[in-house]
């Protein structure tokens, strides 16, 4: 199969938020740092030349910060997101299912959703020839604004286990000048 028949998928953990009194988990936003790191996000996902044809996003209030972020930079290139009730909190079985109801047409997505779920998915669905470097970084932990790329070989639908190639994970920051 030629690179040009691989799809692209961006796991991506949402940014640093705050820990507020009184608020819902699900309802927390995004710190000061957070916005400039999903920002960074977004910097390195163009400058990568990974711009999502989708986004999936966990209806979470600081994933959809996240989002708003990530888009703001992408810019005119940003697909609408589709928010996801279901990837609040999800296991990686929720994540994987999620995926496959992709439509085939879609050839880079990007999901950003939450620990432990979004890294256990990762970690499933890389195949044994997938960069050990970017496997063993990604076993480590997921800080927040982390990003998995996987290339997915044929259908969302058929995507499980040990099927996607992961080729990075990176957890880009803002330059000291940007802070």
């Amino acid at each position: 199969m030629t690179r040009h028949d691989r799809k692209k998928l961006v796991l991506m953990r949402h940014a640093e938020a705050e820990h507020p009194w009184g608020v819902t988990d699900h309802d927390r936003p995004l710190h000061r740092s957070g916005a400039r790191d999903a920002a960074a996000a977004g910097h390195w996902l163009l400058a990568q030349g990974h711009v999502p044809d989708m986004i999936l996003c966990s209806s979470a209030l600081r994933a959809r910060q996240t989002c708003t972020w990530v888009c703001s930079v992408l810019g005119d290139l940003a697909p609408t997101a589709r928010l996801d009730e279901s990837l609040y909190a999800a296991p990686d079985a929720r994540i994987i299912a999620a995926v496959n109801h992709v439509p085939d047409t879609v050839e880079s997505l990007l999901l950003i959703g939450h620990l432990p779920g979004l890294r256990d998915a990762a970690l499933r669905l890389a195949t044994p020839d997938s960069d050990y470097d970017a496997v063993m970084a990604l076993a480590d932990g997921c800080p927040t604004s982390g990003l998995a790329v996987l290339e997915v070989p044929g259908s969302w639908a058929e995507l499980d286990g040990a099927a996607a190639r992961l080729v990075d994970f990176t957890v880009p920051r803002p330059s000291p000048g940007d802070r």
